[in-house]
């Protein structure tokens, strides 16, 4: 008897232990997925929620948020060294694959939840075809879904400053841009995308002095009159916040930024689940939402992992 009760202990023990055993197995079986970032706020903040929605599915993930600029990232990713992040189409397209933009003229300035302007949306798929295809070809890495908002470069002011120059688009700047300072991130100002070639669009548009600043930084300096005009970004909140005001961009220099996943290849031929967990914020964020969310964190004082879980939490991706 006593040996029987023995045996029936081992095995009411192993029945307990199994579903413990197949859970970790389970999780075990799993890849680990880095997610990087570039050094400001949306972009911690959105690849903070890629984050959370991996770990919600039971997927563990090592943080590399606030690396550095977009040469930086995209290397990390390349090497392995990161598994995914979030980049812009027209980032992807003019300054790392140094190509040129479909059809400039047809532009869109912003971006709606579905992910595809009101207009211009010949140019947002074709850039969007492009980058995809090209990544896939030269790096091994995959576009995922946009996620609806588009994060297109602009120069603001102060209103003062504006109505001082009579100056609501970019061309307006011409005739006075030798007498003021130009304040951008030390990316823009090196960027194809960002002065040089905004120079070069825009004839005759040279600035008489520029300054490379932080991104943190950007909006305080020109508000508080150190620098003239700067390079901003459409969803930051803190344009509305300021009251500064966003010159038209005449010629349509700017290409399409709309944000999206960028994947490695190795880890979806690993787990190609892990495509269907980050689609799922697709669609999910316009311009305005994300201005919203970005000045939660600029302004507001909130932490971004904070206001990424109300977010995530509040459209029922992740578990409350």
């Amino acid at each position: 008897m006593a040996r029987i009760r023995r045996l029936l202990s081992l095995v009411v023990a192993f029945g307990l232990l199994l579903p413990m055993a197949v859970g970790i197995s389970a999780q075990d079986d799993k890849p680990t997925v880095s997610i990087g970032s570039k050094d400001f706020t949306e972009q911690e903040l959105i690849n903070e929620m890629l984050a959370q929605l991996l770990e919600d599915a039971d997927y563990e993930v090592e943080r590399n948020l606030n690396l550095a600029s977009t040469a930086v990232v995209h290397e990390a990713l390349v090497n392995g060294e990161v598994d995914a992040y979030i980049e812009y189409t027209g980032t992807g397209l003019l300054a790392v694959l140094g190509l040129e933009l479909p059809d400039a003229a047809a532009t869109p300035t912003a971006g709606d939840a579905s992910g595809t302007p009101a207009a211009g949306g010949d140019v947002v798929q074709a850039v969007y075809d492009i980058v995809k295809a090209e990544y896939e070809a030269q790096f091994d890495a995959t576009w995922l879904d946009p996620l609806g908002f588009n994060n297109t470069y602009a120069l603001a002011l102060t209103r003062e400053r504006a109505e001082e120059l009579d100056a609501t688009t970019i061309s307006d700047l011409i005739d006075s841009a030798g007498e003021l300072t130009f304040g951008g991130t030390q990316e823009f100002l090196d960027r194809p995308d960002g002065l040089p070639g905004l120079e070069a669009a825009y004839e005759g548009l040279e600035f008489g002095d520029t300054s490379g600043l932080d991104p943190g930084l950007l909006y305080s300096a020109v508000d508080e009159g150190d620098v003239d005009v700067i390079s901003a970004f459409a969803t930051d909140g803190r344009i509305p916040a300021l009251d500064l005001v966003i010159l038209e961009d005449d010629l349509g220099f700017f290409p399409p930024y709309f944000a999206a996943p960028v994947v490695r290849q190795d880890l979806l031929e690993e787990d190609p689940a892990v495509e269907d967990v980050l689609n799922q914020l697709a669609g999910q964020i316009d311009d305005a939402t994300m201005a919203d969310l970005n000045f939660r964190v600029d302004d507001g004082g909130e932490e971004i992992e904070d206001v990424a879980r109300a977010f995530l939490e509040e459209r029922g991706l992740i578990g409350e």
